[in-house]
């Protein structure tokens, strides 16, 4: 089929429901500026009309048959379509709250999962660490308890330090307000005579 037409629509097959695949043409449609809708099927599958500049949308179907990891394509069918004139962004057509909800929640899972079994392939390296980490607990055990002995010792230390700072500016202010007192005295007998 010649690409030489301004709108299609493709039906997307595969995973593509609850794995982010809607908001996937999202963005790539409004980075390219391409205009339409993507919408989830009763049958899994994912419709979306796109419209725009030839180039645009020759771009955004490549885009939209390579997607970022948890989809997976199985086909693409495309066929022509008039132009929509009423659409000037491209947007997600929801479905009910829990038809969404379950999208939501499904393309998480998805993820987890994705996750989980990379995590699985690593598991016997964290295995084959727990030995080291164990002993790496116990020495930072000892150290913090060697670490919370010196700060007992520095505490009582700095609280003499203290106590003899406040006792030692006590007595300096007493002093200060004695001789402050004695200039006061003085400088009203020079000023008297």
């Amino acid at each position: 089929m010649s690409l030489a037409i301004s709108a299609l629509k493709a039906t997307v097959k595969g995973q593509v429901q609850r794995v982010g695949f809607r908001r996937y043409a999202l963005g790539q449609a409004q980075e390219l500026s391409v205009s339409g809708y993507a919408k989830n099927l009763p049958d899994g599958s994912v419709e979306v009309f796109f419209q725009g500049e030839i180039e645009r949308i020759e771009e955004f179907l490549k885009r939209l048959k390579s997607p970022p990891p948890l989809t997976h394509i199985r086909d693409v069918e495309l066929e022509e379509a008039g132009e929509k004139p009423e659409l000037d962004t491209f947007k997600i057509e929801y479905g009910s709250l829990e038809e969404e909800l379950h999208e939501g929640f499904g393309a998480l899972q998805s993820a987890f999962l994705d996750y989980w079994k990379e995590f699985k392939d690593y598991r016997s390296e964290f295995i084959d660490y727990r030995k080291e980490l164990r002993e790496f607990f116990e020495r930072t055990d000892k150290n913090f308890q060697s670490i919370m002995e010196r700060y007992g010792e520095i505490s009582d230390k700095l609280t003499t330090i203290l106590e003899t700072l406040v006792r030692e500016s006590k007595e300096t202010r007493e002093r200060l307000d004695k001789t402050i007192e004695l200039l006061v005295k003085a400088v009203e007998k020079i000023s008297s005579r």
